[in-house]
């Protein structure tokens, strides 16, 4: 078998061709074992509350999962009264973003309520999204792990959310973080506005 001499400090040990192939890959996988712990090292997620400077960005994320959910439309405007409802009076509920070396990732909408079922307190999960770019990373668990802690420390009773019925994938997600399925129907009555009933009528 061809040996590779060694430096005369090694004593006179010499390597076979299979210890030089082993020693190159333990090299490298090194290597790139390393690379990837700096790159985990340089990522920087934080999950926190979001402010009014997040709102444009915010309206912009619900735009992009009212566009592929059946039940409604994307409407800016809309959406930024309703999270601006939200900021004034924490007592209504909390937005958080999750946010990747400080660009906005994701973000969960939590809606508070008072459940006689229960007899307390419950949470009314309105909306997660997380950029499409961004997708099956994790963040979406990162932000509804957070949730859940949230409801907990606040001593929360209950988490109830609304899925589109065709969408497996989502009820599936759920189902794996303890999400049961009920046995209740959602049905909704839309209210008009004085106004809105008014341009109609014109």
């Amino acid at each position: 078998m061809e040996r590779e001499p060694v430096p005369s400090h090694g004593a006179g040990y010499t390597r076979s061709r299979k210890e030089r192939l082993i020693y190159s890959i333990a090299k490298w996988a090194h290597f790139w074992n390393n690379d990837s712990e700096e790159m985990a090292e340089k990522e920087n997620v934080v999950i926190e509350p979001a402010t009014e400077a997040d709102l444009d960005e915010l309206s912009e994320m619900l735009g992009e999962l009212f566009a592929q959910e059946s039940d409604f439309r994307p409407d800016k405007d809309k959406q930024l009264r309703g999270l601006r409802l939200i900021f004034e009076q924490p007592s209504r509920g909390r937005v958080f973003v999750l946010r990747r070396n400080g660009a906005i990732v994701g973000m969960i909408n939590l809606l508070f309520t008072i459940s006689t079922a229960e007899g307390g307190f419950v949470i009314l999960l309105e909306d997660l999204v997380v950029h499409t770019q961004y997708q099956g990373q994790g963040y979406g668990n990162k932000l509804l792990e957070h949730a859940i802690d949230f409801a907990k420390k606040k001593n929360f009773l209950r988490i109830t959310l609304l899925t589109d019925r065709p969408e497996n994938v989502a009820q599936a997600f759920f189902r794996k973080h303890g999400f049961i399925d009920s046995s209740m129907i959602p049905m909704r009555l839309w209210i008009s506005t004085q106004s809105e009933g008014s341009e109609s009528n014109e």
